[in-house]
C-alpha cells in the first residue's frame, strides 16, 4: 500500500474514533478493513453500547469484513486501527489471516488514558498455569471423541 493510500485510511480509521466516541457508542477506537485498495468494513468500538466486552473496533471490523466477503480468511487485508491492537484483537486478526496492521497510537498511549492492557498481554505469557482466571485442565473422553470425529470428517472446513 502507498504512503498516501495509508494515510487516507488511517485518516477514516481516526474519524470512526472520534465520531463514534463522540456519540457515546464507546470507548475512542475504529478499524477499517481494506482489500485491493477498496474499504471492505469499518468498525467502531461498541463495548459498553452493546455491553459486549468483546465488540472492539477490530474486532468489529473482521467480523464485518468477513460478512461482507462471505469468507472467514481475510488473506490480502490490512487492518487499519486507531491504536495498537489489544491481545485479543491481534489474536482475532491473526486468525483472520490479515496480512498487514497498520495502528496509530500505541499501547502506551492508550494506557496513558485509562485502556491499559499491559495485564492481558502479562496473561497471555502466564496461560495456563497461571492466569488471573483460574483455568483447570479437566481431560475428557467425550471432548477427546468430537477432536477425534473432526480429524476423521471428510468434509471439514479447515481454517
Amino acid at each position: 500500500m502507498s504512503p498516501d493510500l495509508d494515510a487516507l485510511f488511517m485518516d477514516r480509521t481516526v474519524a470512526l474514533s472520534r465520531e463514534h466516541m463522540q456519540a457515546g457508542h464507546g470507548g475512542p477506537f475504529g478499524a477499517v478493513v481494506v482489500m485491493d485498495g477498496q474499504v471492505v468494513a469499518e468498525g467502531w468500538n461498541q463495548v459498553t453500547s452493546t455491553n459486549d466486552p468483546t465488540a472492539h473496533a477490530e474486532v468489529v471490523a473482521i467480523r464485518r469484513a468477513c460478512t461482507a466477503l462471505g469468507r472467514f480468511d481475510l488473506r490480502g487485508a490490512t487492518l487499519y486501527s486507531s491504536c495498537e491492537p489489544c491481545p485479543m484483537c491481534l489474536a482475532a486478526a491473526l486468525w483472520a489471516r490479515v496480512d498487514r496492521i497498520v495502528y496509530g497510537n500505541t499501547r502506551q498511549d492508550a494506557a496513558a488514558i485509562g485502556f491499559d492492557d499491559a495485564p492481558f498481554y502479562a496473561e497471555m505469557s502466564r496461560a495456563p498455569a497461571i492466569t488471573m482466571a483460574q483455568m483447570e485442565h479437566r481431560p475428557s473422553a467425550a471432548a477427546a471423541s468430537v477432536f477425534g470425529e473432526w480429524a476423521a470428517k471428510p468434509d471439514k472446513v479447515a481454517y
